[in-house]
């Protein structure tokens, strides 16, 4: 029953740091995780917030002012393989300004001169014919030309590309840039080369966009820029452009952060919008608009074909932005988007302008992560908290039902107020404090409990160790003042006996002694303090409450005494089948009941679950007593009067050793059932006449009652009644002489 350093008396304590040292390194590895940000958290993110497209996607409204004119595979093989010439595109605009467009962009590069011109192709044929054919074309425009004079008669947009490496690093001016806040520059990515349009067409077209994508690590486009770095410049993108274009607007207006109304407390967060002619876009900090992407609807698309050969209907096409493009599987023009895997790359930029001009302003807000990591942390210490005080299953429901509380918020947020909300990562790290708190808790119970049953096991019945192996918070561990009774049982002439067996034999001797004895114990609730040499200590109502607890302890003494009456029997035939003398074993029981400090006590280097106490001392005093008194069992005042109902007698009033205050001690004549018998009542008659009789110093009285009662009282009586005989018989004699 002893334990090392403080695993005993500070368990409670030591365990409750380790589970708060393991959920909390837990939380705060969530934490990090959070505001670290890697990659693969981005790509988990980014697949819910696909799941959330998919699941409410922008539904396709016909009306949409942006078509796409698609050079798809039926125009291809109606009017030739790509690249067209020049004059066909050409036609192709003046078509489209027939039908009434508002403006058209070219989803196309321009940055060669036409291959197809006439010219070049003369320039091909063998020298035998080129001149007579060169002539022939002499004075005629160019395809280039045809087509940079149809860019005018519409508001057009040409495409460029932004690049790593090249030696061009500018575009002509079409718009101009107004900056609030914080430069923009600094936050967009930037390029130092472009492939730009022929100078020619890039000066009839009204503007030029950019065609660049920034596709995630997944290679799925969600977000869009609008605006992007080349050199020192601002350059927009073709849905920008077209939209600027269309609008006739001149200037793009960029609200960065630290402009008026954008709170950023001094830091450079990155841009917050983009105003485009009456259009205000919402974008993040890099300048790009994550799109609310529809469904891919054929609606949205005429087959270039139907424009050139003029059957395409006027009002799929007035006073529309017109994007042209290509659908064709073989020009690999294609794109993932979160709803499809692969779309054409003109019906992205269509569906961003849908998405602007709808007034969707899909966005993962500056303060996002933040509030995720308020969440993450809120939800983690709620389930620590939690996870002590209820059970695991209880915690788990409730965390359960907040984590998915927290994801339907999330999606709402997401339906209503366009905003992306991240809850798995919260969700994620509420989830792992609560398996690593479960996985603690359990470790620490399991600890708890084989602590107890290594403890206890040996002093306490199993019953005692189930019931605090199961509740081991019911143990105090430090000490505590409470009430409890005390038992000494302690052999009598044990020197004696000592000195006829050799240490073997002796050995085998008190096993088969104290082993019964500490059952006796132990099934009547009792707690085993030690072994003091044959002596056996024990107490009741600790470590677990016992409100019977004088009861049960005087009720083990009767058990332990009749069990010693059979331990002589076996010992008596033993003896004589072996031919060997055998003299009887007597024991004398001490009980005493009272306040004392209960708990592991002793020293730093040992601890023992014991008593201290002056009734601990009173019951070893009172054991040692019933040696002079000639009886086994004797009870304090205090154990006698907090077990009615059992037959107990006055013995004596004694000044025990080392004490200054008389003491009133009782005898056990019996259980409950023998002091509700007549036998008993005729006895606690009797006797009640002979303690008066020796009170009243009538020691004639008292001699005849006492040889009467050694004769008729139980036989652990006999004794103690015997000793009354002799001592009135003398006091008898005494007078006489």
């Amino acid at each position: 029953m002893f334990a090392r350093g403080q695993e005993g008396a500070d368990r409670r304590h030591m365990t409750s740091r380790l589970y708060w040292i393991s959920t909390g390194a837990v939380l705060a590895a969530g934490l990090g995780l959070i505001l670290a940000d890697p990659s693969p958290l981005v790509d988990v993110r980014n697949g819910l917030f696909d799941l959330y497209q998919r699941a409410a996607p922008r539904p396709y409204d016909p009306e949409a002012p942006v078509k796409v004119v698609d050079i798809d595979d039926a125009s291809l093989a109606r009017d030739g393989q790509w690249p067209w010439p020049r004059a066909k595109l050409a036609a192709l605009v003046e078509r489209l300004a027939e039908k009434g467009a508002a403006a058209v962009a070219f989803d196309v590069t321009f940055s060669e001169p036409d291959r197809l011109d006439p010219a070049t192709l003369a320039e091909l044929l063998p020298a035998e014919v080129r001149a007579s054919v060169v002539g022939a074309l002499a004075g005629q425009e160019s395809s280039d030309a045809l087509f940079a004079r149809a860019l005018g008669t519409l508001p057009s947009v040409l495409g460029a590309v932004l690049t790593g490496s090249g030696t061009e690093a500018a575009l002509p001016a079409k718009w101009g840039i107004a900056a609030a806040g914080d430069d923009p520059l600094a936050f967009l990515p930037r390029f130092p080369a472009v492939v730009a349009p022929l100078p020619a067409l890039a000066q009839a077209a009204a503007g030029i966009g950019v065609l660049n994508w920034l596709p995630d690590r997944d290679q799925v486009v969600r977000r869009v820029p609008l605006l992007l770095g080349l050199g020192n410049e601002v350059v927009p993108s073709l849905a920008a452009e077209a939209l600027r274009v269309a609008q006739g607007a001149s200037t793009y207006v960029v609200l960065s952060s630290n402009a008026s109304g954008e709170q950023a407390f001094g830091a450079s967060t990155g841009i917050v919008a983009v105003k485009i002619g009456a259009v205000e876009a919402r974008t993040d900090a890099q300048g790009e608009v994550r799109v609310r992407f529809s469904p891919s609807d054929p609606r949205r698309f005429v087959p270039a074909h139907a424009v050139l050969d003029g059957t395409a209907d006027r009002a799929a096409l007035e006073g529309r932005i017109i994007l042209v493009g290509t659908s064709a599987a073989g020009l690999k023009d294609t794109r993932a988007t979160p709803l499809d895997a692969a779309v054409a790359g003109v019906e992205i930029q269509a569906q961003l302008i849908e998405h602007l001009v709808a007034g969707a302003n899909l966005v993962r807000p500056d303060w996002a992560r933040g509030a995720e990591l308020v969440l993450a942390a809120a939800l983690g210490l709620l389930l620590a908290l939690a996870l002590p005080r209820v059970p695991p299953l209880v915690a788990g429901l409730g965390g359960l039902a907040l984590v998915a509380g927290l994801g339907a918020a999330s999606f709402l947020a997401f339906t209503r107020l366009d905003l992306l909300i991240d809850p798995l990562a919260p969700g994620a790290t509420a989830l792992a404090v609560y398996l690593v708190g479960v996985f603690a808790l359990y470790r620490e119970e399991q600890r708890q409990k084989k602590w107890v049953r290594s403890v206890f096991g040996r002093f306490v019945s199993p019953n005692v160790v189930s019931k605090l192996a199961a509740d081991p918070s019911r143990l105090v561990l430090g000490g505590e003042t409470r009430q409890i009774t005390i038992l000494f049982c302690d052999l009598r002439d044990f020197t004696t006996l000592s000195e006829t067996m050799d240490a073997q034999a002796l050995t085998r001797f008190m096993h088969a002694y104290l082993t019964p004895m500490t059952e006796v114990v132990l099934a009547h609730g009792g707690t085993i303090d030690k072994y003091i040499g044959d002596a056996i200590m024990a107490f009741w109502n600790a470590p677990l409450d016992d409100p019977h607890h004088a009861r049960n302890a005087t009720l083990c003494a009767l058990a332990m005494s009749a069990r010693l009456d059979a331990l002589n029997v076996e010992w008596r035939v033993q003896a004589e089948r072996e031919g060997r003398p055998y003299h009887p074993v007597r024991c004398g029981i001490g009980l005493a009941t009272g306040p004392c400090c209960v708990g592991n006590l002793g020293s730093d280097q040992r601890l023992e679950y014991s008593c201290l106490g002056d009734d601990v001392n009173l019951a070893s005093r009172i054991e040692g007593a019933t040696k002079g008194l000639r009886t086994d069992i004797l009870v304090s005042q205090a154990t006698r009067d907090a077990a009615p109902g059992l037959a107990f007698l006055e013995a004596d009033e004694l000044t025990l050793k080392g004490k200054t205050k008389a003491s009133r001690l009782h005898l056990v004549a019996g259980d409950a059932a023998f002091a509700g018998s007549p036998g008993f009542e005729a006895l606690a008659r009797r006797h009640g006449a002979l303690v008066d009789a020796l009170d009243r110093g009538d020691a004639g009285q008292a001699r005849l009652l006492a040889d009467d009662l050694r004769q008729t009282a139980p036989a652990r009586l006999t004794r103690f009644y015997g000793l009354c005989l002799e001592r009135a018989a003398a006091t008898v004699a005494a007078a006489q002489d």
